[in-house]
């Protein structure tokens, strides 16, 4: 073999193994081949609970609301918002069993402690308002203390649920004061929501007594005053919502008593 034949051959091998190379590192089977892409995923963005509702003015009502329409065959069950959380929630559950909805006035306070409670409130499909800050005696209070009152609790409601609520309710009182009156409406509450029947359920008379007073005043239009925190009011629920079923009228929060 010539001089040249051998340069020849020798290339021809080096290109020979070169290819063979090639073409192992772009097997896509064996050992030799590319592991699979591994594929890219992507978290669904965080999505942001909607605002709560804002308060609503009702034109042609005054700015103390005590009950609703008497042609409306809806009341309204409105909760003061303190106590045992626990309780609260077994009441509320018992409640949407049934098909219900109630309005709960909470204290700023109560929800400082227990802030996951508004948005168990809202998600529930209730109203939730301002019951005040700390549950005093807002009517005896002078301007200054009085305002902060209820602008404390609404500006906690706004930071927890992106409103200061739907209404306003005085504490130690069913009614406000004209000055409480004026005060709220500055703060952003078009009206005070009062009751029409107090179920007297904070002097713990049994859950017997509390269906009595419920349903011997009840009616249409009505709104109705509860707390949370006490047992006989969780114990009396189910039997005055069965009764109320059973005449026909509709426990609905107080904005769809109003609407």
């Amino acid at each position: 073999m010539t001089t040249t034949d051998r340069r020849t051959a020798l290339r021809t091998g080096a290109a020979v193994v070169a290819g063979g190379a090639l073409a192992a590192g772009c097997s896509t089977t064996g050992a030799v081949a590319h592991p699979a892409a591994t594929p890219r995923t992507t978290r669904p963005a965080a999505v942001e609970p909607a605002a709560a509702p804002a308060p609503r003015r009702y034109p042609g009502q005054p700015q103390q609301l005590t009950h609703g329409p008497r042609t409306h065959r809806k009341v309204a069950l409105t909760f003061h918002g303190q106590g045992d959380p626990a309780l609260a929630r077994t009441l509320l559950t018992e409640v949407e069993k049934r098909g219900a909805h109630v309005t709960v006035l909470a204290v700023g306070d109560w929800l400082d402690a227990h802030p996951e409670m508004a948005r168990r409130i809202l998600d529930g499909g209730h109203d939730l308002g301002n019951h005040t800050q700390r549950h005093l005696d807002v009517n005896a209070m002078p301007e200054a203390e009085a305002r902060a009152e209820i602008t404390g609790c609404a500006d906690r409601l706004r930071r927890l649920t992106g409103s200061i609520g739907t209404w306003f309710r005085p504490s130690r009182a069913p009614g406000a004061s004209p000055l409480v009156a004026r005060l709220a409406r500055a703060a952003g509450y078009p009206h005070v929501l009062s009751y029409d029947v107090d179920s007297l359920d904070y002097t713990r008379p049994g859950a017997a007594a509390v269906t009595r007073t419920i349903l011997g005043q009840v009616r249409a239009g009505s709104v109705v005053s509860l707390h949370f925190g006490y047992p006989d009011t969780a114990a009396a629920l189910p039997a005055v919502l069965a009764e109320l079923d059973r005449r026909g009228l509709a426990a609905v929060t107080t904005t769809e008593l109003f609407s």
